[in-house]
């Protein structure tokens, strides 16, 4: 039997050759020009504060990490980049969008 994590929706599995969480974890980093970001606001279960989400990466872990850094390192405040997605506090949605376009990430685009 494997246990999985709770949040995965699956509690227990007889199958012993069960994958699960991201597939593309590992997966090779797309070159900034081919990456498709979306960067919006959010503010649910996060007792009301408003953060930016950049959603839609494509690679792996440490090259998130790594643009997370540049991008809470430009806007000046915190956050996280965890599961694919990267998380500034704050409404930074305006200068997140400069410093993509300016670095090549040209097909970023704010959602609503």
């Amino acid at each position: 039997m494997k246990k999985v994590r709770k949040n995965d929706g699956l509690v227990y599995s007889t199958n012993p050759d069960l994958k699960f969480g991201r597939e593309d974890i590992n997966a090779e980093t797309l070159p900034p020009g081919q990456q498709k970001l979306i960067v919006r606001l959010d503010a649910k279960h996060r007792a009301g504060k408003v953060v930016t989400l950049v959603e839609g990466f494509v690679g792996n872990e440490e090259d998130l990490e790594d643009l997370g850094k540049k991008l809470k390192s430009f806007c000046g405040t915190g956050g996280s980049a965890k599961e694919g997605e990267i998380i500034v506090q704050g409404d930074q949605r305006e200068k997140v969008i400069q410093w993509l376009w300016k670095n090549d990430y040209s097909k970023a685009k704010r959602s609503g």
